[in-house]
């Protein structure tokens, strides 16, 4: 029986991809290569360090660890700039409704992000306190495809894996899911999201119930 949902944040609740991409892209401009938006989706569910690394490698770029970590400070001042002014417009169709279905049970709701930012981003967007847990990139050591993140989300809620069903538009996170022993619904396409139970183009027109009995 499924007792909890763990939410990803960036393409399941809110789009920030874009503004990372733009934040990256500057990064990898001020290095002297250019990063491709279809180069950007490789990062998706990619913890920023990882992601920096990744970016690096592409640009056949070397630098130090202290000079990475300058970067990586520098890119996020100017992707917090961008996603401070985001508001309640900026969450995903059919998000707020599905939340209103999950609140008029007992099923519990957990983030499970590898952002840093999942916090100031939910507060902007009004939904802070929508969530009994969250686990974000300040609370784990290790990025998706490992299970960590979900792992916790599910100990916080009180929780066993098997208890929980995660939420991902990333195939590293979808990964991540089911390496912790959760089933998982993907929220992308389906030759995409291969290894998720099942995949939703979105949260529109979602019914709660006839979610639960597709997936159980």
């Amino acid at each position: 029986m499924i007792k909890g949902f763990l939410f990803d944040l960036d393409g399941v609740i809110v789009e920030t991809a874009i503004f990372h991409y733009q934040a990256w892209r500057k990064m990898a401009n001020d290095l002297g290569f250019d990063i491709s938006e279809e180069f950007n989706e490789s990062l998706k569910g990619v913890s920023r360090m990882d992601s920096l690394n990744l970016i690096l490698q592409h640009g056949n770029v070397m630098l130090s660890e202290e000079e990475k970590l300058i970067l990586a400070a520098k890119k996020n001042e100017h992707y917090l700039t961008l996603v401070s002014q985001m508001t309640s417009d900026d969450i995903l169709p059919g998000v707020k409704d599905f939340f209103e279905q999950i609140k008029k049970t007992d099923i519990k709701i957990a983030l499970g992000s590898v952002s840093k930012n999942a916090k100031m981003i939910l507060e902007g967007v009004g939904l802070i306190n929508d969530f009994d847990a969250i686990i974000d990139g300040t609370k784990i050591s290790n990025g998706k495809p490992d299970p960590e993140v979900f792992l916790k989300g599910a100990e916080e809620l009180g929780l066993q894996a098997n208890e929980c069903l995660v939420f991902e538009d990333a195939v590293a996170g979808v990964e991540a899911g089911k390496r912790a022993g959760m089933k998982v619904i993907g929220i992308g396409h389906e030759n995409v999201l291969t290894q998720a139970d099942l995949v939703l183009k979105s949260f529109e027109n979602i019914n709660l119930s006839d979610l639960l009995s597709k997936i159980l």
